[in-house]
């Protein structure tokens, strides 16, 4: 295991009711910007309570609304411009990973005298963001929890993530009944997406990091267990509450730090998305099957080994058998889930492959399995 520092100092209110703890904002001033994505949070009553209570602190409400998933830098420039005119003392999100992500990289750039889109793709810029508060409304990203934020720019076909301290909610609110009226896509997506983050953090190379691996199977199985019961019963209390709380421990360090390895099958997805604009959980779910079947050779067979008997119960003494049963229960899975199994379902030809694939092999580098450019266009070919 390596050396680590380890820090959230993200303040979590989980459970029933949560909301009532917007109060906490007063803390930071008496302005802030309102960040949300289409008119679900306003239909559901999430933001009439909202601003019932923050209305109450007397704390000012500016608004930057119609947030797009894959969210765009033209929204991150906008609300950067609201929070320079006026002055803003913090941000709240209210929504999911693509909200909170916008959100974030608002109160950065809200502190930074150039293009925000500097601090996409040269992270080490930021030095200072606004406090970022955020209420969460679909399981999947994490970013309620994490450093993260992923900006497209359309107009280039660029997605990039960038990440900063800096960028850690100071406070975030997760009421598992929020996610209730998730569609059937999204709450699919979205347990696709949390996979994926476990699993990148998950095969590494670094040896004897055993706390992490058993904490990532626990939460794999979680993932197996909770998906299909949501699909099912979208009220179904328990299976939303893991489900949010797995998302959250996913990619907040605690699988990660210590055992630190470079991911791929995100970079991957983000030159999907960036080309073709589809959405990330998606995505990732038609790709790791593949990659998992890239990555397995005679040297990582006994990791992909280890997933599948600690996560799917095989039961088999050959570390390749056992590997190669566990990548077909994970790809059974995905498909059980409904969602996409090829690039074609979503839409996806071979037209922009070889850039796509040079540019995230530059994110793969240090990865589980290394991936060069024809590698990656041979994962994209078998995906299709």
């Amino acid at each position: 295991m390596n050396n680590f520092t380890y820090s959230v100092p993200t303040k979590i209110h989980f459970g029933k009711g949560q909301i009532s703890h917007l109060y906490e904002l007063s803390e930071s001033g008496n302005k802030v910007l309102l960040c949300y994505g289409g008119g679900s949070i306003k239909k559901a009553g999430i933001y009439d309570e909202a601003v019932k209570i923050l209305k109450e602190e007397d704390i000012e409400i500016f608004e930057l609304s119609g947030i797009a998933p894959n969210p765009k830098i033209e929204s991150v420039r906008e609300g950067v411009k609201l929070c320079k005119e006026n002055d803003i003392d913090m941000v709240l999100a209210i929504g999911g990973g693509s909200v909170i992500d916008c959100a974030k990289v608002v109160a950065a750039g809200a502190c930074y005298d150039g293009d925000p889109w500097d601090l996409v793709i040269t992270p080490r810029w930021i030095k200072k963001a606004l406090p970022i508060y955020s209420v969460l409304t679909l399981s999947a990203t994490g970013s309620e929890m994490d450093p993260f934020a992923v900006i497209s720019d359309m107009s280039k076909n660029e997605k990039w993530g960038t990440s900063s301290e800096h960028m850690k909610p100071k406070m975030s609110i997760l009421d598992p009944e929020y996610t209730y009226s998730v569609s059937k896509k999204q709450t699919a997506a979205g347990t696709a997406d949390m996979i994926s983050h476990i699993c990148e953090n998950y095969f590494t190379n670094v040896k004897n990091a055993d706390v992490q691996a058993r904490f990532a199977e626990g939460l794999l199985k979680n993932c197996f267990k909770y998906g299909p019961i949501a699909l099912e019963e979208p009220d179904n209390y328990d299976a939303r509450a893991n489900l949010m709380w797995t998302a959250s421990m996913a990619i907040n360090g605690i699988l990660s730090d210590g055992a630190e390895v470079s991911w791929c099958v995100h970079p991957m997805e983000h030159e999907l998305s960036a080309f073709y604009d589809i959405t990330h959980g998606e995505g990732l779910a038609i790709l790791t099957p593949h990659w998992m079947d890239f990555a397995l050779n005679d040297d990582t067979a006994s990791k992909f080994a280890d997933y599948a008997r600690n996560v799917w119960d095989v039961v088999n003494d050959d570390d390749m058998a056992a590997a190669k049963e566990g990548i077909a229960c994970t790809r059974e899975f995905f498909k059980k889930m409904g969602l996409p199994q090829t690039l074609s379902d979503v839409g996806i030809d071979k037209e922009h492959f070889d850039i796509m694939a040079q540019k995230a092999a530059d994110g793969c580098v240090g990865s589980f399995v290394p991936l060069s450019k024809e590698d990656i266009v041979s994962i994209f070919e078998a995906a299709l």
